[in-house]
């Protein structure tokens, strides 16, 4: 009976443990940057003791990539919420496109870029990485056909929405150092009558 009465709490506090960890990755990643985001950095700033960061994420590598592979999910449950509040009207392509570049400009796309520059030279971390890129990359695609309720078996279809993604994280990447919001407004206003002709060209095609 104590055994049973005392097993759910334990999961709880765990889950616990593991979501304080993860949030305090990515708040350091953003502030300190990779060199910065230690684990003796991270458990302090969780309020998580060293033997209990170390038990749930043994390495540095395992314990970012668990973060960003954390919270892109639940930014992605986001991006869904966020675009099912948003009215059926006409502009709805280009208030979907302004809510995957606000992703593409926050901090988890700076913790991410973070992680992408030190896994070039950093073979641990790379080879935890890159599975969890390809993954996070076929998530943001299929989450970018959903938000535009387009067909991807259409022709042409799949190319204009993996440009879409990969002209906001250039311009995600433009934004890092200066501000650059006056640019990308104009570039994502061009971009959305481009991408409007496409997608309805597609539509017509036989």
């Amino acid at each position: 009976m104590p055994a049973a009465s005392t097993r759910v709490p334990q999961q709880e506090r765990s889950r616990a443990t593991r979501a304080r960890l993860l949030e305090a990755t990515v708040d350091c990643l953003v502030e300190h940057g990779w060199s910065g985001t230690t684990t003796t950095v991270v458990a302090a700033r969780a309020g998580v003791s060293r033997g209990a960061q170390l038990h749930h994420y043994p390495t540095r590598a395992a314990l970012v990539t668990a973060a960003v592979g954390h919270l892109t999910e639940r930014r992605a449950a986001e991006l869904r919420a966020e675009a099912d509040a948003l009215p059926a009207e006409a502009d709805r392509l280009d208030r979907v496109v302004d809510l995957l570049a606000a992703a593409f400009t926050g901090p988890l796309f700076v913790a991410a870029l973070e992680l992408w520059v030190a896994a070039r030279t950093d073979v641990e971390l790379r080879t935890a990485l890159l599975p969890l890129e390809a993954r996070i990359g076929r998530e943001m695609h299929r989450l970018t056909v959903e938000l535009l309720g387009v067909d991807e078996r259409r022709p042409g279809v799949r190319e204009a929405v993996q440009a879409t993604l990969d002209l906001l994280r250039g311009l995600g990447v433009a934004n890092l150092l200066s501000d650059d919001s006056t640019r990308r407004t104009a570039l994502l206003q061009a971009w959305k009558t481009q991408l409007t002709a496409l997608l309805a060209a597609t539509d017509t095609a036989p």
